[in-house]
C-alpha cells in the first residue's frame, strides 16, 4: 500500500499560517506522502463566506505554491452542490482507488462536532481521521458526544504507522504547534483597516489588497 495521503478541507476564508502549519506538521507526525487541500465551495454548516469560492481557491493556491508536498483540489469549488465531506471522499475514492490510505485532517473542535456531519459514519469507511490538538490538551473520550465517543474508543490508533496498514477506518490524534490565529480575527482586522501582516502569507495578503477583499464586513 502506498504512503497515506492527507486531506485538508475548509473554507479557508482566508487561509493563514495556522492552516499551513497544521498541514506541515501532519506530514511529519503521521508519515504522510503529502497533503491535498480541498477548499469548500458551498459549505452547508456555516454562513456564506465573504468572498467567492474562486477567490478562496486562489488564495490557497498562492499559499501552498512552492511546497512539493502540498496539492490543491478544486473539486468542491467547481461543484454547484453543497460541500459535504462524505461526497468529496467518495469522489476521491473513485479517483484514487480503494487501496490508497486517505487521512482526513481535522482540528479537535471540528472533530467534537463530527456526529452532526452529513452521513458521518460513512466517513470511516472512506478514510482515516486524524485529529490535531493543542499540546497538553489531548482529545478526551469523556468530552465527546456519546455516539462519537464510542467510535473514538473503538477506532483509535495509538501508532500513526498503522495508517499505512489499511486504507480507512482509524482515528489518530497528534499535538501541533499552537498558533493563536483565526480567520475571524484576520477578517476583523482587515475590515477595520488594520494590519494582518505576519498572520498569513504575503502572497495571500497582496491578493486580498489587490481585490479589496474583506473591507466591508
Amino acid at each position: 500500500m502506498s504512503e497515506p495521503l492527507g486531506l485538508f478541507g475548509g473554507t479557508f476564508d482566508p487561509v493563514h499560517f495556522g492552516h499551513l502549519r497544521l498541514a506541515e506538521e501532519s506530514i511529519a507526525h503521521l508519515g504522510l506522502a503529502g497533503v491535498r487541500w480541498i477548499p469548500a465551495g458551498h459549505p452547508p454548516h456555516r454562513g456564506t463566506p465573504q468572498v467567492t469560492p474562486a477567490q478562496r481557491l486562489e488564495m490557497v493556491l498562492r499559499s501552498t505554491a512552492g511546497n512539493e508536498q502540498f496539492s490543491v483540489d478544486p473539486g468542491e469549488v467547481e461543484a454547484t452542490a453543497p460541500s459535504y465531506t462524505v461526497l468529496t471522499l467518495e469522489r476521491l475514492r473513485r479517483e484514487l482507488g480503494s487501496e490508497q490510505s486517505l487521512v482526513l485532517l481535522v482540528g479537535a473542535d471540528a472533530f467534537a462536532g463530527l456526529a452532526t456531519w452529513h452521513r458521518w459514519r460513512d466517513i470511516f469507511s472512506l478514510a482515516h481521521v486524524a485529529v490535531s490538538h493543542r499540546p497538553g490538551f489531548p482529545v478526551e473520550v469523556a468530552s465527546l458526544p456519546e455516539e462519537l465517543a464510542a467510535e473514538f474508543s473503538t477506532r483509535r490508533l495509538l501508532d500513526a504507522a498503522a495508517l499505512k496498514a489499511r486504507p480507512a477506518g482509524g482515528i489518530v490524534t497528534f499535538a501541533m504547534t499552537q498558533l493563536a490565529i483565526s480567520a475571524t480575527q484576520i477578517r476583523t482586522l482587515l475590515s477595520n483597516g488594520k494590519s494582518a501582516r505576519y498572520l498569513l502569507p504575503d502572497t495571500v495578503l497582496d491578493y486580498i489588497r489587490t481585490h479589496s477583499l474583506y473591507r466591508n464586513a
